[in-house]
């Protein structure tokens, strides 16, 4: 079978010269916009810890999404094929990075919880094994170097 390749573009914009540019380490905002054609500028910054704005998503907190949102994606196309029905699905996913005294840093896991809301009682088991099978299908997780867990809870309901 053959490859396809897909392609992603998106520009990063740096909006935070406060008029000094890089001049100095404290002298400028982290500020940036992640621009892609067609779609609403997402407001970026580092993280608080990295004199960021708090307001703006940072781009660890944007790797835990794209983990959660892929594996949700995957998840849901999964159930569809299935016959499974899912009326709700939320993710509290959580990152852990460690950072070393020099500055470097990388992330050392990703735990996923997604809660998810099915209406058949009979598909129970199959709705929480298909979590195991978006995991090993989720093209993020599967491009990272580090641990992604999966620790679903799966409810029946209307």
């Amino acid at each position: 079978m053959g490859t396809k390749q897909h392609r992603y573009e998106v520009q990063v914009v740096w909006t935070g010269n406060a008029g000094d540019g890089t001049a100095s380490w404290r002298g400028y905002r982290r500020d940036h916009e992640i621009r892609a054609a067609g779609k609403p500028a997402i407001d970026g910054s580092s993280d608080p810890a990295f004199r960021g704005d708090p307001a703006r998503w940072n781009p660890e907190e944007l790797l835990v999404a794209s983990l959660s949102a892929c594996h949700k994606l995957w998840y849901l196309g999964l159930c569809a094929q299935a016959g499974i029905v899912v009326t709700a699905y939320e993710d509290a996913a959580e990152g852990v990075m460690a950072e070393k005294s020099g500055g470097a840093g990388q992330f050392t896991s990703v735990t996923l919880r997604p809660r998810v809301t099915i209406t058949a009682r009979d598909g129970f088991q199959k709705a929480l094994d298909l979590h195991h099978k978006a995991h090993e299908m989720c093209f993020i997780a599967r491009s990272v170097n580090f641990p992604v867990a999966c620790e679903p809870v799966v409810m029946v309901g209307d």
